[in-house]
């Protein structure tokens, strides 16, 4: 069974909020021309991101942050940037001085919360996401609430970990990181009937409505090994393999149990 610090490293992208904007809050005196060339080099950052390409979308922002080093969207992109780049130091950094330039850039302190997941840091995590769930304005109290199950899962907390993600769930019933997770939690807790239960209605859901999850055949697979039911496992990692994009870590995961 993968172990769970890589559980919560592979899947918690899931839970960050991008929030791309071209709104630009600039470093007082520059004029128009920069202004806007400032605005045309963060949207190609933007649109370089939005394709995967990271590094590209790097050099673009490391340039708009000469011109507008007081954006604080700007520095979102940067900290989301860092954090598909695995420098996940680097975006806690970002996404700080995003929510120091605009205290009440909620989506940034999501994203601070996600970077401190990322380094383990279990209490930082929390508190952020504490702070945002109590806010009633924020629109999607799902993110955190399901952060927050990711948070004390790390923590080996399990019943607090089950308590936040069926709370993502009861605001975004279909929201499959909160899904992951709430299945993910059984599992280690040898809870195995109910992450059965969880995992085929969920998965018979996203077919009705014309989806397929792959991370959730990969949870019930593993159900069935925790079952020592190894040939029933063995199919639907087949199936988990024929639907994870090539080369990704899910479907280096499915092949390498495919041929044990």
């Amino acid at each position: 069974m993968r172990n769970l610090k890589k559980l919560i490293t592979m899947f918690l992208m899931l839970s960050i909020c991008s929030c791309a904007t071209t709104k630009n809050t600039s470093a007082p005196k520059i004029d128009s021309q920069q202004a806007k060339m400032a605005v045309a080099t963060k949207e190609l950052g933007e649109a370089y991101m939005a394709q995967g390409n990271y590094t590209a979308a790097l050099n673009e922002f490391i340039k708009v942050e000469k011109i507008t080093p007081l954006d604080p969207y700007l520095h979102n992109d940067l900290g989301l940037t860092y954090m598909a780049k695995k420098r996940f130091d680097l975006a806690e950094e970002h996404f700080k001085k995003a929510i120091e330039l605009n205290k009440e850039y909620i989506p940034a302190k999501n994203n601070l919360g996600s970077a401190y997941l990322k380094q383990q840091k279990w209490d930082l995590a929390i508190a952020c996401f504490e702070e945002i769930s109590d806010n009633l304005l924020y629109a999607t109290p799902h993110y955190p609430l399901s952060n927050l199950g990711w948070a004390y899962l790390g923590k080996r907390d399990l019943k607090l970990a089950i308590k936040y993600f069926k709370l993502a769930l009861e605001a975004q019933p279909d929201f499959i990181n909160a899904v992951h997770g709430l299945a993910t939690t059984y599992i280690e807790g040898s809870e195995l009937q109910s992450a059965f239960q969880l995992l085929t209605q969920k998965i018979e859901e996203e077919k009705e409505g014309g989806g397929a999850v792959v991370i959730l055949y990969a949870d019930l697979a593993m159900v069935y090994e925790k079952n020592r039911q190894f040939g029933k496992a063995k199919e639907i990692w087949k199936k988990v393999a024929e639907m994870a994009p090539a080369g990704s870590e899910l479907s280096r995961e499915a092949n390498k149990k495919i041929n044990q």
